[in-house]
């Protein structure tokens, strides 16, 4: 038999060079991901190594041996050159029994419509053969081939073990794959990567978590489990979202300016966080408003600011930042309500970046709603990007299920996320962002014993 090995980018192109090397009874010994070119091993592109070898048994006769002039080197048997496929030089000759076992029967491979149905057969053909090999019922092997199989314990050994990733292989190219999968996974991330695309992860964010796993095991023996895999993607996932500052307020902040898009929450979050600064931490608060388009809006943060014994003063134009300002001069903290506006209007944007008094000792905070498509919400960050955000704040967390912008916002932004808002309830219904507990609500117990 020809034992040969094949790098390619898909198992589809894969499957095209075996059958056109060796045939379409040829099977398929091993698969497994690796790395080619890059810098000293890193960067590389991440290609699949497949090993392939001809069934022996359905090979033509040779042609009468020729008579080798005297002196004349004979050639190599069982070497060929044929396409790009390299040959594996001084590979462990695989006994016929083991053929016999591994590859489907002939009336199997006539009967498959396709290679989906061809593997499908496949994977179906080899329990039976590895439970007989086994339960050690030798005679039932040696029954159908004219070769004694190996009695060397070992190589039983290692015969099964190849039999078994055999069988793993071909059931998982059976398998259907989830639609827009990243990359030729082991299979232990496929329920993972299903579950990510179901939260709207993105592919490109799915691929970068997923080669870190990978390439953090990378040299570790044994196959990966759901367990593994989810777990060193939960760990990934949870470093992503894990701050590099605290996510309350700085002590020396004074002002919070509050953007973002119509209908988002904005007066309510401000409300929650006012009376969590008031009622914990015992700051003077003030308000300023600059909301004078929305009807009720003014009424509604003066409601608040009764309520908590608080000044509130409106501006209609950033000609009146610079009183309202001197008017709350004594007060530890200042939050200023900003107007919902269009995102796409860049001259509402530009008016509303004239409103913000930028300094060391304010913060300006994005508010977006988790109800809203990431989509949308990668463009409301592009249009504020000419103001200087220092992080954003998750409203409706309670009016959704699915969580995956979170992630997305942090790979493509590095916005950690500050405060995360589920309900309605001043003050309650808003905490710290939970890194932990966001990324529970994405994996939803995938790996989970």
């Amino acid at each position: 038999m020809r034992v040969k090995r094949y790098v390619v980018d898909s198992m589809p192109e894969a499957l095209q060079r075996i059958r056109t090397d060796l045939g379409k009874n040829a099977i398929i010994l091993d698969t497994k991901p690796i790395r080619t070119g890059g810098l000293f091993g890193l960067f590389g592109k991440r290609r699949i190594e497949v090993i392939a070898a001809d069934d022996e048994a359905d090979r033509p006769a040779p042609a009468p041996a020729v008579p080798t002039p005297a002196g004349a080197a004979a050639p190599a048997a069982g070497l060929s050159g044929r396409g790009s496929a390299a040959s594996v030089p001084g590979a462990p000759a695989v006994p016929r029994a083991a053929s016999a076992a591994a590859a489907p029967s002939a009336a199997v491979r006539g009967t498959a419509a396709s290679a989906a149905d061809f593997l499908q057969a496949a994977a179906r053909s080899i329990p039976d053969a590895a439970v007989r090999l086994e339960a050690g019922d030798g005679p039932a092997i040696r029954a159908r081939s004219s070769v004694q199989p190996p009695s060397d314990d070992s190589r039983n050994e290692l015969l099964m073990r190849e039999m078994r990733q055999m069988k793993e292989m071909l059931a998982r190219l059976a398998a259907p794959a989830p639609a827009g999968a990243t990359g030729p996974w082991p299979a232990a991330f496929l329920p993972v990567e299903r579950r990510l695309m179901e939260q709207d992860v993105l592919p490109e964010v799915i691929r970068a978590v997923f080669e870190r796993a990978l390439d953090e095991r990378d040299g570790a023996a044994g196959e990966w489990t759901v367990r593994e895999a989810a777990g060193s993607v939960r760990q990934i996932l949870t470093e992503m979202l894990r701050p590099v500052k605290p996510r309350t307020i700085r002590p020396e902040t004074k002002i919070v300016h509050f953007v973002g898009p119509t209908g988002v929450g904005k007066t309510t979050t401000i409300a929650k966080l006012a009376a969590e600064q008031v009622l914990r931490h015992g700051r003077k608060i003030g308000f300023i408003t600059a909301d004078t388009y929305r009807i009720a809006a003014v009424e509604q943060l003066r409601t608040y600011a009764d309520i908590l014994n608080v000044p509130l003063e409106v501006v209609f134009s950033p000609l009146e930042m610079a009183k309202a300002f001197r008017a709350l001069e004594d007060r530890d903290l200042i939050f200023m309500d900003t107007a919902g506006r269009n995102y796409r209007n860049e001259m509402m944007v530009s008016e509303l970046n004239a409103l913000l008094r930028a300094s060391d000792n304010s913060e300006t905070i994005l508010v977006l709603s988790l109800s809203s498509k990431y989509r949308d919400m990668k463009t409301v960050v592009d249009s504020f990007s000419r103001i200087d955000l220092d992080d954003v704040l998750y409203t409706k967390l309670d009016e959704t299920d699915t969580y995956g912008s979170i992630i997305n916002l942090a790979h493509e932004y590095g916005f950690r996320g500050t405060y995360v808002s589920d309900g309605q309830n001043v003050p309650d219904d808003i905490a710290e962002l939970d890194e932990k507990r966001i990324v529970d609500l994405i994996m939803g117990g995938v790996g989970d014993a």
